[in-house]
């Protein structure tokens, strides 16, 4: 079986494309400008070219603030990228591992939110997400699969968690947004999931690729300076208010992992052990 992951050359793509290389998959990468999942004709060349047997679609429009202002982008990425996607992988009896976010849930629980809660986004890069996981699940009902993930980190581009790495060098006080609360998520982890799903035939519907656990983005920053040596009591906690924003942000995203035990395939582990491994490999 061929696989196809667009979206390579993402922090998530890029760590699904090398655990593929290190098991010896017969697998393509391509990224946005190898591949657009906007242009449905690139698509349909790519799919004639490579044949692939599953398809793991990692691209997508993550900047949550500028989509408010940028939605039409935001939805032909999200949604429109998806669907096309879906309909091919239907024409051509391909499976679509489609990934998504936490930003689905309106973040009023208290206890983590189940695969199969209703969604309620808050803002437009939800929107265009839930959109683009209704397509894949509408038109791939027994071939699709949508993946949620959220607060991703690793080694390849930008996050928040390599950026407090930097910070923790220095010496002065960093303000981090306390009362925002989900799970810190090593993309590393996140690429294993996927290839097990793909392995596995009949997972289709809704997974929570998440490590285990919960933390504020205070709570991960203290974790971070604690992990490379640096004092924690140099994180300050503050609201998120304090950095304002156009985008409404959900203030409680744990997700739980129910369906993998269901799938047969093991629960993401705890996210202040992903993350002690995953400094290892920054340093």
């Amino acid at each position: 079986m061929r696989w196809l992951v667009t979206g390579a050359g993402g922090l998530l793509g890029h760590e699904v494309t090398a655990a593929l290389a290190a098991e010896g998959a017969d697998a393509v990468g391509l990224d946005r400008r190898a591949l657009d999942v906007t242009y449905p004709d690139a698509l349909a060349a790519a799919f004639a070219r490579h044949r692939p047997g599953l398809v793991v679609n990692c691209a997508a429009y993550t900047a949550v603030e500028a989509a408010e202002t940028d939605a039409e982008r935001a939805f032909r990425v999200n949604a429109e990228g998806p669907r096309h996607l879906a309909d091919l992988c239907a024409r051509h009896g391909a499976r679509l591992l489609h990934l998504s976010t936490d930003y689905v849930f309106p973040g009023d629980a208290d206890s983590p939110y189940p695969e199969d809660h209703p969604t309620a986004p808050l803002n437009v890069y939800g929107r265009s997400k839930r959109a683009g996981e209704r397509a894949v699940l509408d038109l791939l009902p027994d071939q699709g699969a949508v993946v949620r993930t959220a607060w991703l980190h690793g080694e390849h581009g930008p996050s928040f968690v390599r950026t407090m790495t930097e910070r923790a060098r220095g010496h002065e006080p960093v303000d981090v947004v306390a009362d925002l609360v989900g799970q810190p998520t090593w993309a590393a982890d996140v690429a294993r999931s996927l290839l097990a799903l793909g392995h596995t035939p009949g997972a289709n519907g809704v997974f929570h690729a998440t490590n285990a656990g919960r933390a504020s983005w205070y709570d991960l920053a203290r974790e971070v300076f604690r992990l490379v040596g640096a004092d924690p009591d140099r994180v300050r906690p503050v609201p998120a208010t304090t950095f304002g924003g156009r985008a409404s942000r959900p203030r409680y995203t744990v997700l739980g992992h129910d369906r993998w035990r269901e799938a047969g395939i093991p629960a993401p582990r705890p996210w202040r052990e992903a993350l002690a491994e995953a400094l290892g490999r920054l340093s």
